[in-house]
């Protein structure tokens, strides 16, 4: 579905008291795993936006964190995420334990929702068997009408559940197609830098519950929201504090979660603690995203809680752990205070034009040329390899195919990304350099 299209279509909101299956239900509602799911009350904290389809139908599924109207703390800014997402939604999902059946909380709920004044279908999860339907009967109690049993985890009950919200939810307006969509741009870091703060900066509201707490952020919140006059999405990722492989739980699907919103990005912002020194999973985050072929803007973040001394050890460290990325654009910002954040804007525009830049063909072997005549490279076993051609396969990221008479050296496909960099830009992008060398025996 486009931009357009999801920014039209009717959206439903899933909420409902915590661990009551919410997520496992989006999942089932999606026909795919998107949303992070593990049998821990709380998983799911911010409102976290999907797009989904049944019978031909497109409409965004809106899951949320666990709703406790009478909750303090971390869990107090979750329901205000709920809050929210119901009244920016068309229609809600309540979804309730059957085998627990209604409890105090629900029923607080209940009343919330009356007061939205929004269509609610209630759906009685957890319901394997006939036994389960019967106890699901009970959920009439809550005056919501009719329970619809369905098992989020095996599906059972699914179809009739995806009925009812169909007639619950308003038609979607005619899609009216976009010439350009917003840009893309992942907002990734260790626990605890502060995405959160500057997505909600960024979106000028509360999008993202923000907490000392490392981890807050378990799924990937995006939001469109409008800088220099222009739509961008911002994607505020979980914290990666590790690799994938040694995560666990919750925290292992988080960090693919993040992977897959980091591919469907053009540029990502990596964030860093400024007032604390620069670690090995920094380096390997912003490694990540140039990997990916994204563009890279290395923004440091809490400079306001950066004296002298910090400043003096901070140049140091980007000296000897920035030195494979000395490309990547630099903001030092404060999302706290918003100081300086203006400055990410310019930022991310360099290194997009960079990441997009084409090099016409004879430009680049005019200065290939040059370069080779200067700067041959090296007799290897009374052999020279040579560059005879070259062209850039493609963009986004800058990608270069040369055609040489044998293997080059990796100090020189360096030494010629370098130098490329030095004539043509490429500010805050990757380069990809491949060599295909010519087959002597085939004649080419």
């Amino acid at each position: 579905m486009t931009d357009a299209a999801r920014t039209h279509a009717p959206v439903l909101a899933v909420v409902g008291r915590p661990n009551v299956g919410k997520s496992t239900l989006v999942n089932r509602i999606l026909g795919r795993r998107e949303a992070v799911v593990e049998d821990v009350p709380g998983v799911t904290r911010d409102r976290v936006a999907y797009d989904a389809e049944w019978n031909g139908a497109a409409f965004t599924v809106v899951d949320t964190g666990g709703w406790d109207p009478g909750a303090g703390g971390l869990a107090e800014r979750v329901v205000r995420q709920v809050e929210l997402a119901v009244a920016a939604a068309d229609a809600v999902l309540l979804v309730v334990d059957a085998t627990v059946g209604a409890t105090d909380t629900d029923d607080a709920v209940v009343r919330a929702l009356r007061r939205s004044s929004k269509p609610v279908v209630l759906a009685a999860n957890k319901v394997d068997n006939l036994r389960g339907e019967v106890e699901a009967a009970s959920l009439w109690s809550l005056g919501l009408g009719e329970p619809h049993p369905v098992s989020a985890l095996h599906g059972r009950g699914s179809g009739d559940l995806l009925d009812a919200v169909l007639v619950a939810l308003p038609e979607a307006p005619p899609e009216v197609e976009e010439a350009v969509g917003p840009r893309r741009v992942a907002i990734v870091g260790k626990p605890n830098v502060g995405k959160s703060s500057l997505l909600n900066v960024l979106a000028g509201q509360e999008r993202a519950v923000v907490d000392a707490v490392p981890g807050t952020t378990v799924d990937p919140v995006d939001e469109l929201a409008e800088l220099g006059g222009r739509q961008w999405r911002f994607v505020d990722t979980a914290g990666l504090r590790r690799r994938v492989k040694e995560a666990s739980g919750h925290e292992y699907f988080a960090s693919l979660r993040t992977q897959t919103a980091l591919e469907r990005a053009e540029v990502a912002v990596v964030l860093v603690d400024a007032g604390s020194p620069m670690t090995e999973q920094d380096q390997r985050l912003i490694a990540m995203v140039a990997e990916a072929g994204r563009a890279v803007v290395v923004a440091f973040n809490k400079w306001d809680l950066v004296d002298e001394d910090r400043r003096y050890l901070l140049d140091r460290e980007m000296e000897r752990d920035l030195l494979r990325v000395q490309w990547a654009p630099r903001v030092n910002l404060s999302a706290l205070t918003r100081w300086h954040v203006d400055r990410l804007l310019p930022a991310l525009d360099a290194a997009l034009a960079g990441w997009q830049t084409r090099v016409p063909t004879g430009a680049l072997n005019t200065f290939l040329g040059r370069l080779v005549a200067e700067h041959p490279h090296p007799v290897r076993a009374r052999k020279q390899a040579k560059v005879l051609f070259a062209t850039q396969a493609s963009t986004a990221p800058p990608t270069f195919v040369l055609f040489c008479s044998a293997r080059l050296e990796a100090s020189y496909l360096r030494f010629v990304e370098r130098r490329l960099r030095e004539d043509f830009g490429f500010v805050g992008t990757p380069i990809h350099l491949h060599q295909r060398v010519r087959d002597k025996r085939r004649g080419r």
